[in-house]
């Protein structure tokens, strides 16, 4: 049995801050899940996905976020208690569906996860979410710690039925994949029955009806304000004339610091949990008792400005800060001596940072970059496309996944990238605009995310691009999760469809569709040069299985190849393709045996014939 399906409640687990919450959703009584996977969020999505397999609830990878709201959306709207997860740039995708399930709401409790990135570990933006709450006006709750997460997700739940409301939960990287333990709570047997009761002056948001359900929207708000209010998850801590008013991880860091410096019966804290919409009572009367308050949060200065808002209708003239030079910034992750420094700074107190490891007498760290795997076919795509191209004025617009690496040296073969998709639209743009050849990237699962109706408009407006599409049988950046073209048979799971990327582009209209093997280098080669003098829309497949995947499903043999003395240290292997494989000894090339697996790229371009498979003993 999964470990987070065990029904013993007082139980302490040591949990991940993502396990945390798919508990969280367990013990609530989730009947219904949906995502599109993205980092920080993906293993909440994982162990839902493995729960559904030992249990009633029902769980689905969508093609994309907003496909993935809308089918909540039904099943909320049949009285299911739902669940939809995505990272930050997720839920721009789904903004679309959310402005206007605001306006509907739910019938079953449902709860809309958004992981913020801050300091964009794994993502494009570091945008702040919290100002999606405020746009489509639903409540947002923040948790601050790993405990906190599940129990509030709870909470949740339980607000969104209140309201009849989608709710907000917003979480940061540093709770999703920080570790606590965690007292597990009674699991909530789910309803996994719904029925949708007709009713189209409710459902069917014509202007008519929609000008009154915004009524609605407004009316069930000001209920939510006044829950806020007296919310546990808004909560003064302290005593003293100093105010310290912050929401998420930032309240731990508040609370590091008032400790390291001191301030423990000078500062007040009031930490907001339920961000949308905020205690307004609650803050005027925290101000009241202070001289002076900052507001300690990441991102955006989102409580600052209502916080300065409501001091100003109040008649309050207290000084209130948060961002600015000597304080806080908009930028990043904090850490524990970020938030003492400025809090040192805005009350006056002395502060003496930890001094710095002394490394002066240590080499300088060499730099390590990310790299694609050992073994990786984009790598062998990339080199292939780059060798088909040689003479060509080229464009290479890339997207989001793995393959996004490749515009490191020493294959360079990203040149543009905004979003999820945008590989396939931008070309459009630069092909019209540039006349020069404009060569796109784009893996399956993106494809399959949001490629499609780019490359639709690209056969309809006649623009003139080659697409790569990058086949490796999985969504591999987030940890080889299932899109709809993937054989679901892998997974040893029935019931599933199969969707044929070729296909699908042959019924848009792509006249040129082209299918290698990245790993077959000269006819690779010969295949891409023959694709790019096609005039008009023409697409590549490269399909070759992700190499930590086929290890995974054991659908690989790893064979080390070896350097032999054949090599004139020409270094052609590591200056054109840099597989983390090969490393400098003597000045002489070497492959490591234990990260080579085998794919022979390398031994395919040496002039020499000098790379050998490694010879089996005995």
């Amino acid at each position: 049995m999964h470990k987070l399906l065990v029904d013993n409640p007082g139980e302490k687990l040591l949990l991940l801050g993502n396990e945390a919450i798919a508990r969280g959703a367990i013990e609530a009584g989730v009947a219904f899940a949906t995502t599109y996977p993205g980092t920080p969020s993906s293993e909440i999505s994982l162990n839902l996905f493995q729960m559904s397999h030992q249990s009633d609830l029902y769980f689905e990878y969508s093609t994309n976020e907003k496909v993935a709201l809308e089918v909540a959306a039904g099943a909320a709207n049949s009285g299911l208690r739902t669940m939809c997860m995505m990272k930050h740039v997720g839920l721009n995708v789904a903004a679309d569906p959310l402005m206007t399930l605001a306006y509907v709401g739910v019938k079953g409790g449902m709860v809309v996860l958004t992981a913020d990135d801050p300091a964009m570990f794994s993502s494009q933006n570091e945008q702040d979410n919290r100002y999606y709450s405020k746009l489509s006006g639903l409540p947002l709750l923040e948790p601050s710690s790993v405990a906190e997460a599940k129990e509030m997700l709870i909470y949740a739940f339980d607000l969104s039925e209140k309201l009849g409301e989608p709710v907000l939960f917003r979480t940061t990287t540093r709770i999703n994949h920080s570790s606590a333990f965690v007292t597990l709570g009674p699991i909530t047997p789910p309803q996994t029955k719904g029925d949708f009761e007709k009713d189209p002056l409710r459902y069917v948001t014509v202007p008519a009806v929609s000008r009154k359900l915004h009524v609605r929207l407004l009316e069930n708000m000001a209920k939510a304000a006044g829950i806020s209010e007296t919310s546990p998850y808004n909560l003064v801590r302290g005593e003293g004339k100093f105010g310290v008013i912050c929401n998420g991880v930032s309240f731990n860091y508040a609370t590091d610091a008032i400790n390291e410096l001191g301030l423990g019966d000078r500062v007040r804290v009031l930490r907001v949990g339920m961000s949308n919409p905020l205690p307004s009572k609650m803050i005027v009367d925290f101000l009241k008792d202070c001289e002076k308050v900052l507001v300690v949060e990441e991102g955006e200065p989102f409580l600052e400005e209502a916080v300065k808002a409501l001091a100003q209708e109040a008649g309050l003239t207290l000084k209130i800060a948060g961002k600015g030079k000597d304080l806080l910034s908009r930028l990043y992750e904090f850490s524990p001596t970020i938030v003492s420094q400025a809090m040192a700074n805005y009350f006056g107190v002395k502060y003496d940072p930890p001094e710095a490891v002394d490394v002066a007498d240590l080499p300088e760290a060499p730099m390590r970059p990310p790299n694609l795997c050992a073994g990786c076919s984009h790598r062998a795509t990339y080199y292939a496309v780059k060798k088909a191209a040689e003479g060509m004025e080229t464009i290479y617009p890339s997207d989001i996944g793995c393959y996004t690496l490749g515009f490191l040296p020493p294959l360079q073969m990203a040149d543009f990238l905004i979003c999820m998709g945008s590989s396939v639209s931008s070309s459009c743009g630069f092909s019209r605009a540039t006349g020069k050849k404009v060569i796109s990237f784009i893996g399956d699962s993106t494809f399959f995310h949001s490629g499609m109706t780019g490359l639709v408009n690209a056969i309809f407006n006649n623009h003139n691009f080659t697409l790569v599409i990058l086949d490796n049988g999985t969504t591999a950046m987030t940890g080889h999760q299932p899109h709809p073209g993937v054989d679901m048979s892998d997974f040893n799971l029935e019931g599933y469809g199969r969707v044929s990327i070729e296909e699908v582009v042959k019924a848009i209209g792509v006249k040129k569709v082209t299918v290698i093997n990245p790993y077959k280098v000269a006819k690779s080669i010969e295949a891409i040069r023959e694709t790019l003098e096609f005039e008009g829309v023409s697409v590549i497949i490269s399909r070759q299985m992700c190499t930590l995947y086929a290890k995974s499903l054991k659908k690989i043999k790893v064979r080390a190849f070896t350097i032999t003395d054949k090599c004139k240290n020409h270094r052609i292997c590591i200056d054109t393709l840099a597989c983390p494989a090969f490393y400098l000894e003597g000045g002489k090339v070497r492959i490591d045996p234990d990260v080579c697996v085998g794919c022979a790229v390398c031994a395919q371009i040496c002039p020499e014939n000098a790379i050998r498979p490694v010879k089996k003993s005995g």
